[in-house]
């Protein structure tokens, strides 16, 4: 296995990061893992050398020794004496994932740390479902943090909540143009948006290219948030917000990624996958569309001339904290 092992370990592939589970130890799992398996598979055979041995004379009545040549292995590769051939394996991820989410967190093995770097410059959209709790609000805007404030909600009706996305979809479209400095009069902007490359080649805030939402069955609520640029705390803090425009208060119990750029759920590798065979194989089945993405994505054809001015704070322009677009310290 050795070599050639890790020669298919080149490249990006996708685990499912369960709630509760921080991603540095996802990581440090998966390098183990990966590690075990290289160092299980078939070593080759010892060298053999020639060493002269005294052995019994034959047919010499007197005991009488002489030197015999014999083939003996070398044991300077041993594993008992060498030791393990692969003691450090370098994984990097992508688009982190806080200890409370969930769902779908990108690593690349080798040459494929590089491809991250390429993912996180595409900025590519993510998909995530976030799932709200009427009634009550927390200090960290999640369901298990210490509570603020309990409110009633029976006025709050699906058509309101439709009415709040719409607002909040239709803001963050306009700061998307914005922070793309896309002229839209040109037919290269209509082309562009036409194969959905529209977005900001540079920092920004939260970008919520759609909102929507999936099931209403008060106190709870189930959203599918697709966006960029975001944070998960930023995601529990939109259902608070939401739930302030509901004139009434919320909470989060839970955000899970379904998809980060071209790796889905479907994609996502569980922990009992978690090993050297399937995580090659995960590897080879992705590569052909990775390079495909990336391509498509990284030479859109954009100016990429800075966007606002580094004096120019990012929210200043844009919709307001109300509607979730604040300045992110990173993706």
């Amino acid at each position: 296995m050795g070599s050639a092992g890790l020669a298919r370990l080149h490249g990006l592939f996708a685990a499912y990061k369960p709630p509760g589970l921080k991603w540095m130890h996802l990581r440090d799992t998966v390098e183990l893992q990966l590690l075990k398996g290289l160092n299980a598979g078939r070593r080759p055979s010892p060298e053999q050398r020639v060493r002269f041995l005294l052995s019994p004379t034959e047919g010499s009545e007197e005991k009488a020794l002489t030197l015999v040549a014999t083939s003996v292995p070398t044991l300077t590769n041993h594993p008992l004496v060498r030791g393990p051939a692969f003691t450090s394996l370098k994984v990097g991820v992508g688009h982190r994932l806080d200890a409370q989410a969930s769902g779908v967190l990108v690593l690349g093995v080798g040459h494929g740390r590089s491809l991250l770097t390429d993912m996180y410059d595409a900025h590519l959209t993510k998909d995530y479902t976030v799932r709200g709790l009427l009634g009550k609000a927390t200090d960290d805007f999640c369901e298990d943090g210490r509570l603020v404030e309990k409110t009633t909600y029976d006025h709050v009706t699906r058509e309101k909540l439709d009415r709040i996305l719409a607002v909040i979809q239709g803001s963050h479209q306009k700061a998307l143009v914005m922070y793309s400095n896309v002229d839209l009069k040109t037919q290269e902007a209509y082309e562009m948006a036409m194969r959905g490359l529209i977005r900001p080649m540079n920092k920004s805030p939260m970008l919520i290219t759609g909102i929507r939402c999936l099931h209403f069955a008060p106190p709870e609520f189930l959203l599918e948030v697709q966006c960029m640029h975001e944070t998960q705390k930023q995601l529990r803090k939109l259902v608070h917000e939401i739930g302030l425009e509901l004139k009434t208060t919320a909470v989060c119990s839970q955000v899970r990624r379904t998809r980060d750029g071209f790796f889905t759920l479907d994609d996502a590798l569980l922990r009992t996958q978690w090993d050297l065979h399937s995580i090659q194989d995960a590897i080879r089945a992705a590569a052909p569309r990775v390079a495909a993405e990336l391509e498509k994505n990284l030479s859109p054809g954009l100016d990429t001339q800075q966007l606002p001015s580094a004096g120019r704070p990012w929210d200043s322009q844009g919709p307001s904290s109300a509607l979730g677009l604040e300045g992110c310290t990173g993706h």
